[in-house]
């Protein structure tokens, strides 16, 4: 069979004919590798140079090799942190034409290290603690995806800094399973599976004299389930409100941004006597905010600014359910955020002098008045309403403001 070379981008193929497919990977001469890091695998894994970009190449049997392929390419559709996918190679054939194992090619994540490179000097417990802390909301994305993942390692992710803390990427999907939705069992079975494969990575770590004498290999194992639990309850729990306490469900909302997750949308059902709100949040990778507001309002926006913004959006529809009941089109998403552009959000910005505004745009202005109302209802325990927060705004927060705000143009 001819060499085949499938891939996700059309550029890459010509680029990917420059390496020797006719060699075994372990035997690849050095000028095509890149000398990085490489962690455990029960694979041959070498990185190597293809143009411009630095490749993880994986020997594995065809099979495994597409199905894995596929799978990278869904967790990349979804969101979900993991090695971008960037060609299967099958068809291998030596010099001599004896058949080669099929490749995955994938692109190095820059910037990352597997964690026995990680180990190379003594890691404190408290880096380790923010591994974990990585690791658990991997797991937790993972699953709200429905991928079941099916051996969650160390070895298995690649870890890299983020702003004092560390992000982790699905390195290896080769045993994970995509359904619409994982049952409580596959939840328990993935997390088992992470806990047991900790432990012993860890424990090796110990044997090797590379782990940091105050860290429990075991206890450390059984944390990963800790965090995940408490992380995938706040995540997905359904929470019950008293009718009026809008604040409540924002004081949630913000829980959720503090966890590094946003709420794409909301499910609200009031109680058959009315006196109780029924709060379940949908929660997304950052990034999906932007794109919503701007297709449902035509607002450009910030990401922060279109979260903020779409929370108060799905709030307000939410209290229109009993808008024109007899006409279907009225209650259509983008019916609804039509009205509230129009009866809400430019309304509530026009009621800010313009000469007060500074530098702030439209999308600023709102979301300050929200935190307004949001800091105003905290104080009086009960939702004081939009009205209310703009009028003490303009009294009380933009004359101590004004002296450093710079005029903008008009709309």
């Amino acid at each position: 069979m001819a060499l085949q070379i499938s891939a996700t981008n059309p550029e890459h193929p010509a680029l990917l004919l420059e390496l020797p497919w006719d060699t075994a990977l372990e035997e690849w001469p050095e000028e095509y590798l890149v000398p990085l890091p490489r962690g455990i695998s029960r694979h041959v894994v070498r990185y190597a140079r293809a143009g411009d970009e630095v490749i993880a190449v994986k020997e594995l049997a065809q099979r495994p090799a597409l199905r894995e392929y596929e799978l990278l390419r869904d967790l990349d559709r979804l969101g979900i942190p993991a090695v971008d996918p960037l060609a299967v190679v099958t068809g291998r054939l030596d010099a001599g034409g004896a058949p080669l194992e099929p490749a995955l090619v994938t692109r190095h994540l820059g910037g990352s290290m597997p964690y026995r490179s990680m180990f190379e000097t003594t890691m404190r417990p408290a880096t380790m603690h923010r591994l974990m802390d990585a690791l658990a909301v991997l797991l937790v994305r993972l699953h709200l995806a429905g991928f079941a993942w099916g051996d969650c390692s160390l070895s298995n992710t690649l870890f890299r800094r983020d702003a004092g803390a560390y992000a982790a990427y699905l390195v290896d999907a080769e045993t994970g399973e995509l359904h619409p939705r994982l049952s409580p069992g596959q939840r328990e079975y993935d997390l088992d599976l992470a806990r047991v494969n900790i432990s012993g990575e860890l424990l090796d770590l110990e044997a090797a004299g590379a782990l940091h004498p105050a860290v429990d290999p075991i206890g450390f194992g059984q944390e990963i389930c800790a965090r995940y639990d408490g992380l995938w309850q706040e995540l997905t729990r359904t929470s019950v409100y008293p009718a009026g306490k809008h604040h409540y469900m924002e004081r949630r909302i913000r829980r959720l941004n503090d966890l590094g997750f946003d709420v794409a949308e909301m499910q609200i059902e009031h109680s058959s006597q009315g006196d109780s709100v029924t709060f379940v949040p949908k929660v997304v990778d950052a990034g999906h905010h932007q794109r919503q507001l701007l297709r449902l309002t035509g607002l450009d926006t910030e990401e922060n600014q279109a979260r903020r913004l779409l929370n108060d959006l799905e709030s307000w529809m939410a209290s229109q359910s009993d808008y024109a009941p007899g006409d279907p089109l009225a209650a259509r998403p983008e019916v609804l955020a039509h009205r509230w552009v129009r009866d809400v959000f430019r309304p509530t910005v026009r009621a800010v002098p313009f000469e007060a505004r500074g530098a702030m745009d439209p999308a600023e202005i709102y979301h300050e008045l929200l935190e307004h109302r949001w800091y105003l209802s905290e104080r009086a325990q009960h939702d004081i309403g939009l009205d209310r927060a703009v009028a003490d705004y303009v009294a009380n927060v933009l004359p101590k403001a004004r002296d450093t705000l710079e005029p903008t143009e008009p709309e």
